[in-house]
């Protein structure tokens, strides 16, 4: 490919970006006819100060002193620099609004579309690098939307305005303005091509910074328990440092090009001096008409030099904005099918695999044609060394994954004909790490049901056996749990994730490992505490302890994604070399 088709295709990519992007936000067309009224006049009123200065000169000075015609000339100057003004305002608000409104729709947008993505998708992206795409880049469209947005449509009216008026003056000198100009604008432009480039780098390196400066605060009790916050720093340091050469790299592509702008204008000013000087002898323009077209140049100088350091934020915005749409771009994998979907039947769900395979993206196969039937109501532990697919069986369950090949149904409906809404209010799922939100107790326990009250609450902690557990805490119900719940230990977190299942009442219950975090005496409360939570629903956990598989109705034992054994605790032990018999010893050496 030619170097001219390649520059022709990002020259289109970013047309087509802005085109996209304009699109992602049709707020930024309300008002806007009004808006460029305000722009025009605006515009128009930059150039009463030249005009002004022509009139006064050859109208009040060389012709013999005239105030009044002086004062006549003063008056409307100040008059329509009144209005310019009040345009000028109206406009920079209007925009400032729009532009607020619109950006504020793509955040959410870009949010809701992040959070509908895959669990697999969110894995292969750094989390640093989603969030920056709906924060830092869409800030950086904000900035250019409010400010070099503005600068730019009020700059290109007073290119287009003045260049009009500067022809009225003198087509010779406008001539020589174009000129010194021409070059300098396709020299500025080839700069850009180059400057959208490494904005994109810039971006790019942005979104990895961010990323791995949230790594590491997130991961700072582990960094300092293994004493890496030296090689910590490096890795930092270094996404620093990749950051920093792209940020430089750019900007020396944008001075470049104001230099070259700079260059242009000195070039177009003593061209005009020289050249209105001959025609002023020659009686071709008057004294102040060259003074007048000086001004001019002045006006259409200033939004040559100004596009400039646009052009360099409009690269950045575009840049962002391509990151943004790069995001809406992935279809999610797990979609919802919305009001095409099917609700599922009222009652407790039972549960079938048919023929379900799945492997990761570029990985083996993790599950292999696994086919089963679980009876509603019925209390199921799956249970397998690591690694053996436990974990995304419950995933599969849930709809955070859908399988590579094959059906998981719920009471005969396959889980992808089912509303979100309907398998969320219906499906609840503990996981391991049992997250928690940076508020309190009571917000976290009724995060699925807001409408329950802290009497309602306290009951629910009291069925569960918890109630001496919640009035050990500092605030009860009103204690704050901190970021990601560390304000509380492992256990209590678990705790806390099992109360906010158990007051969502769904009619299957998916529990990952949901006790191995507890200690001893709590996994035996919260033991009791689960045969009354699990009664009358269907129950599915993944286990890692003995007591979890012994109270199960029956027992589903994985190895290496295929079903090997399945049956109640008692009859699968009895044999001793088979995978649950050695599972089964090796859990009783632990607990010796």
């Amino acid at each position: 490919m030619s170097v001219e088709n390649a520059a022709s295709e990002r020259a289109e990519s970013t047309w087509a970006t802005l085109r996209r992007g304009l699109a992602l936000s049709p707020e930024l067309r309300v008002g806007l006819a009004g808006t460029l009224g305000l722009a025009l006049v605006y515009m128009l009123g930059r150039v009463a100060v030249p005009v002004a200065v022509q009139q006064g000169i050859d109208r009040g000075i060389v012709g013999g002193l005239d105030l009044n015609a002086l004062f006549v000339v003063v008056a409307v100057t100040a008059a329509v620099l009144v209005v310019t003004t009040a345009c000028g305002y109206l406009m920079m608000r209007r925009l400032f609004t729009v532009s607020e409104t619109a950006l504020a729709g793509v955040r959410v947008r870009a949010f809701r579309h992040v959070h509908d993505l895959s669990m697999l998708h969110q894995q292969s992206e750094r989390r640093g690098s989603l969030v920056s795409r709906v924060t830092s880049d869409v800030d950086q469209i904000t900035q250019f939307l409010q400010w070099g947005g503005v600068i730019l449509l009020v700059n290109l009216g007073q290119l287009a305005v003045t260049t009009v008026v500067m022809l009225a003056y003198s087509w010779q000198l406008t001539l020589v303005v174009f000129a010194a100009f021409v070059p300098a604008v396709l020299v500025i432009r080839l700069l850009q091509r180059r400057l959208a480039a490494a904005y994109g780098v810039v971006r790019q390196r942005t979104g990895a910074l961010l990323g791995a400066v949230g790594e590491s605060v997130v991961g700072a009790p582990v960094i300092r328990a293994y004493g890496i916050a030296g090689r910590t720093a490096r890795r930092l340091d270094q996404a620093i440092d990749s950051q920093r050469q792209a940020q430089q790299k750019a900007i020396r592509i944008s001075i470049l090009g104001s230099s070259v702008g700079e260059l242009a204008a000195g070039v177009a000013l003593a061209g005009v001096v020289v050249v209105g000087v001959l025609l002023g002898a020659d009686q071709t323009l008057s004294i102040g008409e060259v003074t007048a077209f000086l001004f001019l140049v002045t006006l259409f100088i200033q939004p040559v030099q100004i596009a400039t350091e646009v052009l360099n934020e409009a690269q950045n915005a575009i840049a962002g904005w391509r990151r943004v749409l790069d995001v809406l771009d992935v279809s999610p994998d797990v979609a919802d099918p919305g009001e095409q979907g099917r609700e599922l039947p009222s009652g407790p769900l039972d549960i079938r695999f048919a023929g379900v395979s799945f492997a990761y993206p570029n990985g083996p196969t993790v599950l292999h044609d696994v086919s089963l039937e679980i009876p509603a109501k019925s209390r199921v532990a799956v249970v397998g060394e690591t690694g053996s697919g436990k974990t995304t069986f419950a995933k599969l369950l849930t709809r955070l994954m859908d399988p590579t090949r094959g059906d998981v149904l719920l009471s005969g409906v396959p889980l992808t004909d089912v509303r979100f809404d309907s398998l969320r209010s219906r499906v609840v799922m503990v996981p391991q790490d049992g997250f928690l939100f940076d508020a309190t107790v009571a917000d976290n326990v009724r995060f699925g049901r807001p409408e329950l009250t802290d009497e309602q609450l306290t009951a629910a902690f009291t069925e569960l056996g918890l109630s001496d557990w919640l009035d050990g805490l500092p605030a009860g119900l009103a204690t704050g749990v901190g970021e990601r719940g560390e304000a509380l230990s492992v256990g209590e977190r678990q705790l806390v994730a099992l109360a906010r299942a158990y007051v969502a009442d769904p009619d299957l219950l998916v529990l990952d490992e949901a006790t191995s975090a507890v200690d001893p005496a709590t996994e035996v409360r919260l033991q009791r505490t689960l045969d009354a939570v699990t009664r009358g629903r269907t129950t599915l956990a993944i286990a890692h302890r003995l007591s979890t598989a012994q109270s199960a109705d029956e027992v589903i034992v994985v190895d290496r994604g295929r079903i090997v054994q399945r049956g109640p605790h008692d009859e699968l032990v009895a044999d001793p070399d088979s995978v649950y018999g050695l599972l089964y010893a090796s859990w009783l050496e632990q607990t010796r």
